[in-house]
């Protein structure tokens, strides 16, 4: 999938489903569950052990419409180990120019990890697809909209302690997609295996983000 295609399915999906596994066992449930709430996207983190392997399995039984990319990338050579294995787009905690560079040689999306302003428009001007503002709940809503408001070129990405209770305004102040985590993939659900839960949580956060975007 080329990257113009991928930055536009995870701008219309308007979420980033993000896992930290023990292992790859239910990971088939998981993703049908979240195909099923309307989520598009699923980002498998780099401290899940093994998970060049678990991406690289994964992403070749995938619908179309689906994809998966790989969190967590600290490094130019990992980067380029999670692509070769299937991975659409690549997020990191952190900014090095180096990783974008790569991961767009490959034509595909990179999401490095930025704080403060100066590091958001750093990234944003070194190429970044999307800027992940990390970690989101710490910086608050407050800091994000005054953020986006001098920068409403820069696609936003607020990631960590995003939930049902903020997604809706972290939308409204800006951000065109947002990386969830256990608020989502809560492991309660996944270990009872209730699949039909975890499909009503993923449509309630669609609609969390479809009220945002509706009321901006």
């Amino acid at each position: 999938m080329k990257r113009a295609v991928i930055l536009e399915t995870l701008e219309r999906s308007g979420i980033i489903a993000v896992i930290r596994l023990r292992s790859a066992d239910k990971l088939t449930e998981i993703i049908d569950a979240l195909i099923s709430g309307g989520i598009q996207a699923l980002e498998i983190t780099m401290t899940t052990p093994n998970a060049v392997e678990i991406i690289r399995d994964t992403s070749q039984n995938l619908s179309a419409d689906f994809i998966i990319g790989a969190g967590t990338v600290l490094d130019s050579d990992t980067a380029v180990a999670v692509i070769r294995a299937g991975a659409q787009f690549v997020v990191s905690p952190v900014f090095k120019p180096e990783i974008i560079s790569v991961v767009h040689q490959y034509d595909k999306v990179a999401i490095p990890g930025a704080f403060s302003a100066t590091e958001i428009l750093a990234a944003w001007e070194s190429g970044a697809d999307m800027v992940k503002v990390f970690p989101a709940t710490v910086l608050g809503l407050r800091y994000f909209k005054d953020i986006h408001g001098p920068l409403p070129q820069v696609k936003l990405t607020p990631t960590g302690g995003v939930s049902l209770s903020n997604a809706e305004e972290f939308i409204r102040c800006g951000a065109v997609c947002l990386g969830v985590g256990s608020a989502l993939l809560d492991k309660e659900l996944i270990r009872k295996q209730d699949w039909t839960a975890l499909t009503q949580r993923a449509r309630q956060f669609k609609a969390a983000v479809a009220r945002g975007r509706t009321e901006k």
